[in-house]
């Protein structure tokens, strides 16, 4: 049997999305951009899709661009707010996600942006104070990127009151929401963002495509060049399947939205219990209250010789979990997110995070596997 703990590194697809998406695989394999029968009918599903993605938000449909992932949809704005809307400065904090993090650090070495790192907390906490007295010391037209909510440690961004301090100064603000579009409301007549981004494999859609809002005010051009497709914003013949299935997802996630929090927040509470209950010397990274993402926990385990090896230990018994970002699973170092924290370099910290389909009884076959490895019960 497998344990499927890994939800923030990518969830399973809806059945209700692959039916959805069958057509655009067979019989509807027009090219959207063509003026023929075949190709209006395509592209009168892309244009039905960004519309139902504008209303989830409560965006215009031109304020939507379907992207191949939220790493693409991340790059078009931080690369073109520098190379096309007169950015000279990104503030970011030194936990968010490589996509926006080496996109940051390819401006500053590439594109000579001034960067600046707004200060986080032993949890991960950015300080908006320290943001705003960052964007009170240059008069330089600066963006401000800040993810809503950390896909490592789960961590969340007061992301209103984030986006009002930017307006103080006047810089434009980009918040990365994979890990929370389609798990929260979004409402950006209400949130003071310029820019979100969204990727359908973190809330059950097909992997491959992605989304980002940019308000029409706060334009940035396009750096993937070619044919003008997406208004200009995205050169490249639309993936319309996968467009087809992340409407259709998202759609789905925000008519059960409350269900769906209620039955994650509760595995999520019974593991975090039951952890506290059994084992000895277990903490947990990132904030653990209301200002943390639901679908996520982040444990740290003491320093010994089979919790070095437990991500091994555990993918043997069947459990998928994470080190960390899927996204730097190959790499040697440990996670940036958890050594900005200044944590104790000793502790192994492992990612568990939960979807509307698991339940307590998955969360007791860890247990079982976690006390056999730990051999270790309070009495």
């Amino acid at each position: 049997m497998i344990v499927y703990f890994d939800n923030a590194a990518t969830t399973a697809l809806e059945e209700e999305v692959v039916q959805a998406m069958l057509p655009y695989l067979t019989e509807h394999y027009g090219n959207p951009s063509t003026l023929y029968s075949l190709g209006r009918t395509t592209r009168a599903a892309i244009e039905e899709a960004r519309k139902t993605m504008a209303k989830l938000i409560n965006a215009q449909p031109g304020e939507i661009t379907f992207t191949s992932s939220a790493t693409e949809a991340n790059n078009t704005v931080l690369k073109g707010a520098v190379l096309y809307a007169g950015v000279e400065r990104i503030i970011t904090s030194p936990t968010e996600h490589h996509c926006v993090g080496h996109t940051v650090e390819f401006c500053r070495d590439y594109l000579h942006t001034e960067v600046e790192y707004v200060r986080v907390d032993k949890n991960g906490n950015a300080d908006l104070e320290h943001l705003s007295q960052l964007l009170a010391a240059s008069d330089k037209k600066t963006l401000v990127s800040l993810m809503h909510a950390n896909n490592e440690i789960g961590t969340m961004l007061d992301i209103e009151q984030a986006g009002n301090i930017c307006r103080q100064y006047g810089a434009l603000f980009h918040s990365d929401t994979v890990q929370t579009f389609a798990h929260f409301p979004i409402d950006v007549q209400q949130l003071p963002v310029d820019f979100i981004v969204g990727s359908a494999h973190k809330f059950h859609g097909p992997k491959g495509i992605g989304f980002l809002y940019m308000r029409k005010q706060s334009k940035v051009a396009s750096f993937i060049h070619g044919g003008g497709q997406e208004r200009g914003m995205r050169a490249g013949t639309e993936n319309v399947a996968g467009i087809v299935g992340m409407a259709t997802a998202a759609k789905k996630a925000y008519d059960h939205l409350e269900a769906d929090k209620a039955h994650i927040l509760s595995v999520k509470n019974y593991f975090k219990e039951s952890l506290l209950s059994t084992l000895e010397d277990i903490d947990f990274n990132g904030n653990t209250d209301d200002r943390s993402l639901y679908t996520v926990l982040n444990v740290s385990f003491p320093p010994s010789d089979k919790s070095a090896l437990l991500l091994f230990l555990l993918d043997l018994a069947g459990i998928c979990c994470s080190g960390g970002s899927a996204c730097g699973s190959g790499a040697a170092a440990g996670s940036h997110v958890i050594q900005a924290l200044g944590k104790d370099p000793d502790r192994v910290s492992i990612r568990f995070s939960f979807s509307k389909y698991n339940t307590r009884e998955e969360v007791d076959i860890v247990m079982e596997k976690l006390k056999e490895t730990f051999a270790s019960r309070k009495e």
